[in-house]
Formats: structure tokens, C-alpha cells, sequence
């Protein structure tokens, strides 16, 4: 059996893209703007042996499957074929396929690309979300490369999302109005003492010392980011206010922060740490203080924090888990907070991550020179799924505000008066 008539079988004859494979056989609308191309019998084995999405983003970040044409089309066409009501192949077809495509295929086992995390390397660092498995985990993410992170974020080196104050914002603008939104939410001014933790290259610290004055400082469990942030802090001349430091925030003392923002940290804690995160997060303010929590979200409460086998547990973020905005909420109430707003970005993070996916295909050379072509190729793949989830309501992102009550003054105004200035 040759892969177009496997192909044609799995997703129906008109699928909206065009197939090719190293037999020579070909399948779908050969006008569309997208192919995705078999290069090598290897993808079949690692297709067949992680049928669904693991298998496939082996075969594509191994270079045995290829996609030709932009990306995001390619999912977006291929997911809407896979989700519709298409009837399911009975036994008999399933065993034609497994038959023509060759029983070697199953036994004949590959290993996984080196991009892959392996859980047995994790296990041996010890329970999820202990100090040094939490450590492993972001190096793996973010010390690939300030370089590399440079060609896909752009000038601002803020790997969050970004809020878009208009259509014509470009992505410098919406992090710069980003950062700022979280600084009027906090109510920064001159001399407080704000806490970033996870604080990346720094960009929020930066910003809160620069713009308002605050003596900020950032934690980061990544080396790299906390020496590049500090090379910048020196460039601005800001190093009397801001300071990045490569450590744990667990390891910070309490009681010394008149305001602390969380800004894509809280998917790298865990479900079970969450209260023992904002409950930490809640002994650093004074009385109050106000905590600004940013990050990735499940839709719904009721669904689990992560997928054990998923790509993005293994190729992206390792040991990464999403909550329900509802739960958060609840979690940061709990610790003893009192909830003032709250907000869903989904629509800019899908912007955000369109932006970036972007500059990753304007700088393609230069990325694969810095990282290799199988590590640019897991960015290309996540940021294009990852656009795509959030436009269909996969995944979220919410900002949550609470406030550490000084008895029972929140020293809030009475309305809110957050927005920034358009650019």
C-alpha cells in the first residue's frame, strides 16, 4: 500500500493540503499553499510506533517529515479535517493499513530526536517540582540561546504574552504596554520595592525601574537570562534600581515587597505547589501589597493540568502544568488575598505567538545556525500549535490581581483606572 492511499484513508480524499512522499506518491489538493512532504521511511516508524501527535512531531523535528509552506496554515487545515465528524476505520481497514505499511515498521523501533526530554532523565532528578528537577526543566526551555531567543522575540526579549493596545500595535509596542498595564494594576511608584519572579531577561524589572522609579528585583532559575538581564540593566544605567538574580524565589526572605508580579511562572510550579505558591508569594508583601498573576490557563477547572506523553511535556516545557482561571482564583484567595480583577488575553497571546513565529521564519537561517535545524524546528512547530490553541480556546491567558489587605484597607481606587495610554 503506498503512504498517499494511508493518507487518503486516515483523512479522506480532499483533504485541504497536499501530500508527497519518498514513494512517489501523492494524495490531496495539489493547489493548495501547503504540503506536507514523507522524506524517509524512518517517519513512518516513528508515526506508526506514537500514532497521533507525539509520532508526527518526531518524524517533522527529525527531518524525516517536512511541512512546506507557512505552518500555522498546515495545522489549521489538517485540524480541521481531524475534527470532523469523519466515520472511524473498522478493524478490517485498520489491518489493511497496518499490512501494506509493513509489520517492520512497528518492531523496527527508533529513538526519540535528541530535543525530546526523556522522563526517565527527569525521574532521576527527583519528585516533579523539586528545586533541582524545577531547575533542569527551565534550562532545558530557556537556556538554549539569548542569541537564538533574540531572532524569535524581537527587540523587548519578553517571552510572554503581549498585550495589543490597537490593530496597528506592532510587538515592541503591545510588550511595552504589557509591562506597563501590570505596573498601573500593581500601582507602582517611585521608592516601592517590587519582586519579579521568573523574571526572564528581565524586561518587567527594567521597565518598573525605568518608568516609575521602583527599586525592582527579578529571580530567574535560568543563568543565562539572569547574566544577560544584568549586561542590560548595566547598559541602561539602571543597576542603583534593578537587579536580576539566577536564584530560587522560595529562597527570598518575607516580608519585603510592596508589590510582586508572577508573569508566566505560575505553569512551571505545579497544581499541588500552587497554594504553597501564593500562600510564599502573600508572606513577601507588606501590608498592602499587591500581587499581579500572569499566565497560561485551562479553559475549565475540571481538566487536568498536563498531559504526561504530550509534545509540550517533552519537547517544550517539561513538567509544565495549566490550571482553570477559576481555581487560581480561588487558590490566590485561599492564601489570602483579596481578588480585585481579573482578565482573559487568549486573543493576544495568539497574536503574540504569531508575531514571534514571524521572526523565527524571517530569521530561519540564522536560527539553525544558532541552535541546529531540530531544535528551530520544535519552536516552529509549538509557537504554530500553540497560536492555533489559543484561538480555539484551548488554552488561556489570565491576569488575576489581588491584594494583601492592611486590616482591611486595600488601598485601591475605587474604580479601576489601569489602562495605559495608547502608543
Amino acid at each position: 500500500m503506498r503512504l498517499a492511499e494511508v493518507f487518503e484513508r486516515v483523512v479522506g480524499p480532499d483533504a485541504p493540503v497536499h501530500f508527497r512522499a519518498y514513494d512517489g506518491s501523492t494524495a490531496g489538493d495539489p493547489r493548495s499553499e501547503v504540503a506536507i512532504v514523507v522524506r524517509h521511511p524512518a517517519a513512518v516508524n516513528y508515526i506508526v510506533q506514537a500514532p497521533g501527535a507525539l509520532g508526527l512531531t518526531r518524524a517533522y523535528v527529525a527531518g524525516y517529515l517536512d511541512v512546506e509552506g507557512d505552518m500555522y496554515t498546515a495545522l489549521r487545515a489538517m485540524a480541521d479535517v481531524v475534527f470532523q465528524d469523519r466515520p472511524r476505520l473498522s478493524p478490517g481497514e485498520l489491518l489493511r493499513i497496518i499490512r501494506g505499511i509493513g509489520w517492520v515498521k512497528f518492531v523496527n523501533r527508533l529513538p526519540p530526536p535528541p530535543q525530546e526530554v526523556r522522563q526517565s532523565r527527569l525521574a532521576a532528578l527527583g519528585w516533579r517540582h523539586s528545586k533541582q528537577r524545577d531547575a533542569e526543566a527551565i534550562q532545558h526551555h530557556y537556556d538554549v540561546s539569548n542569541a537564538f531567543y533574540a531572532l524569535v522575540l524581537g527587540e523587548s526579549m519578553t517571552y510572554t504574552c503581549a498585550v495589543y493596545p490597537t490593530e496597528q500595535a506592532t510587538l515592541g509596542q503591545a510588550q511595552f504596554f504589557k509591562h506597563e498595564l501590570i505596573a498601573r494594576k500593581l500601582g507602582l511608584a517611585p521608592g516601592m520595592r517590587l519582586l519579579d519572579v521568573g523574571c526572564g531577561w528581565g524586561g518587567m524589572v527594567i521597565h518598573a525601574a525605568r518608568e516609575h522609579g521602583v527599586k525592582a528585583l527579578g529571580v530567574t532559575l535560568s543563568k543565562e537570562q539572569a547574566e544577560w538581564a544584568q549586561k542590560r540593566i548595566a547598559h541602561e544605567g539602571l543597576g542603583d534600581l534593578a537587579e536580576v538574580r539566577h536564584m530560587d524565589y522560595r529562597d527570598l526572605p518575607d516580608g519585603e515587597y510592596d508589590a510582586i508580579s508572577s508573569i508566566g511562572l505560575t505553569e512551571h510550579v505545579g497544581k499541588k505547589n500552587v497554594p504553597a505558591y501564593f500562600a510564599s508569594l502573600y508572606r513577601k508583601l507588606v501590608p498592602g501589597g499587591r500581587l499581579l498573576n500572569h499566565c497560561i490557563t485551562r479553559p475549565r477547572n475540571d481538566l487536568p493540568p498536563f498531559k504526561r506523553g504530550g509534545v509540550i511535556n517533552r519537547y517544550v516545557f517539561p513538567d509544565g502544568e495549566l490550571e482553570g482561571p477559576g481555581w487560581l482564583q480561588a487558590a490566590m484567595n485561599d492564601a489570602g488575598f483579596e481578588i480585585r480583577h481579573q482578565e482573559n488575553l487568549r486573543e493576544h497571546y495568539a497574536r503574540t505567538l504569531r508575531d514571534w513565529l514571524a521572526n523565527l521564519d524571517r530569521n530561519w537561517d540564522a536560527a539553525v545556525r544558532e541552535v541546529g535545524e531540530g531544535t528551530a524546528r520544535v519552536w516552529r512547530l509549538y509557537m504554530a500549535g500553540c497560536v492555533l490553541g489559543f484561538e480555539r480556546n484551548v488554552v488561556q491567558l489570565h491576569q488575576i490581581l489581588g491584594v494583601k489587605l492592611d486590616g482591611t484597607e486595600a488601598r485601591m481606587p475605587l474604580r479601576p483606572d489601569f489602562e495605559p495610554p495608547l502608543p
